[in-house]
């Protein structure tokens, strides 16, 4: 046993007659290694996108958030009164008058139409 531990630190196994076996299991193992730290390396690389692109999502939904309610802002009455005040167009004083139709009248209107 002993000289099993022996020629494994003295590296025996890689210049014996059967080494070529030995040496193609390490390039074996070694390209593995290389692999496996190539995905990681990918690996990491998008995780940290995602949370960029996650921190962009935040951004961009909080900028919606701030121009949707400056547009609701904008589309107020008293907003939207104010500016017209300052180009001289008053509201009107007279409110607005409903008009109705009556069915018989609304029927009659269209068959003028497509006459």
């Amino acid at each position: 046993m002993k000289s099993g531990v022996f020629g494994i630190l003295k590296a025996k196994f890689l210049i014996n007659d059967d080494a070529v076996k030995n040496w193609r299991f390490i390039v074996f193992i070694i390209m593995l290694a290389i692999i496996m730290i190539a995905n990681t390396q990918r690996y990491e690389q998008k995780v940290f996108e995602i949370a960029k692109l996650n921190n962009q999502v935040k951004e961009l939904r909080s900028e919606f958030v701030d121009r949707r309610s400056e547009l609701m802002k904008l589309k107020m009455e008293s907003t939207v009164s104010e500016k017209m005040l300052e180009k001289q167009i008053y509201p009107s004083t007279v409110p607005p008058i409903k008009i109705e139709v009556k069915r018989e009248e609304q029927k009659s209107f269209f068959k003028r139409i497509w006459q």
